[in-house]
């Protein structure tokens, strides 16, 4: 049946076909017609629109999530929103309408507002996140150097300071001589500075422990000032320094609580010079009292 007759194709009709009626109307005047794109200048003015009313700032209004660095859309009605979202909610709803105030027939621009802003805010927290570090270790360094007010607080507060200077005191056991007594002298000023700070008040040696101190600087033979480099009696023993008996060639001596040795006049020199209310040892920087000795 029908075998004699020829094939037909089928005819295929374009995808678009134009709707004559609707640019006839338009012609006509009885629809309005697609607006014209907006110029530079119109965008500006869009864009400024959008900035007042924080839209940038608000989260999307489709999705109620911040815009970051995901690609952002601008419609020339100054409403914005992520380029992915507006997309969907043409896809779903069949029409190009604002999400927000539902105008039709919008145009569309890429901005990229919302990244800079998340950029911003991404840098704020960084920034707050060091100064809070750096405060926070600023106020703990204080608290190992202020003492507190609290009599208890105090009094642990200068127990901790002693318990250090006899660790560091126990570490440098198995080092030389001289440095170990240097350690010592140095761990002895700092412990009697501390106590010094808890009773609030400068506790005056004794003589009996001047006598020691004196023997101390004569075990570390001590024959030089460290401030002039020069001997601090003719003799060459370092012994004429704490004997009784008098030279009219030798300038006095003076003599630390930390067991060092310097002339008098050196010693005054240097003072005059240092800072702060209290001196301290050109040697071992710690505070000192001084007796003046005279071969």
């Amino acid at each position: 049946m029908y075998k004699g007759l020829p094939q037909c194709h089928p005819i295929v009709l374009p995808k678009t076909v134009p709707d004559w009626k609707k640019i006839k109307a338009q012609k006509l005047g009885l629809v309005e017609p697609p607006s014209l794109p907006l110029t530079a200048e119109e965008w500006a003015k869009v864009k400024q629109r959008s900035i007042q009313h924080g839209d940038s700032i608000q989260p999307c209004a489709i999705c109620r999530e911040e815009f970051a660095l995901q690609p952002q859309v601008l419609l020339s009605c100054s409403h914005v929103f992520h380029k992915a979202c507006l997309k969907a909610f043409e896809k779903f709803t069949g029409k190009k309408s604002c999400p927000m105030c539902r105008k039709k027939q919008y145009q569309t621009r890429v901005i990229h507002d919302g990244a800079r802003l998340y950029k911003i805010k991404c840098a704020v927290r960084i920034q707050a996140s060091w100064r809070g570090y750096v405060v926070r270790k600023w106020y703990k360094n204080l608290r190992k150097t202020v003492p507190p007010k609290d009599n208890k607080l105090r009094k642990q507060f200068f127990e901790e300071k002693v318990q250090q200077i006899s660790n560091r005191l126990l570490s440098s056991y198995d080092i030389n001589l001289d440095d170990f007594l240097s350690k010592i002298d140095s761990s002895i000023a700092a412990c009697r500075d501390a106590f010094q700070q808890l009773e609030g008040k400068e506790i005056l040696l004794s003589e009996n422990d001047w006598e020691k101190i004196q023997m101390q600087a004569f075990r570390q033979e001590i024959v030089d000032c460290p401030i002039c480099i020069m001997p601090l009696s003719p003799t060459a023993h370092p012994a004429c320094v704490f004997s009784g008996t008098s030279n009219p060639f030798s300038r006095p001596t003076v003599l630390l609580s930390c067991s060092h040795l310097f002339h008098h006049s050196c010693l005054e020199a240097f003072e005059e010079f240092s800072l702060g209310v209290q001196h301290i040892c050109p040697l071992c920087r710690s505070y000192y009292q001084k007796k003046v000795l005279k071969c």
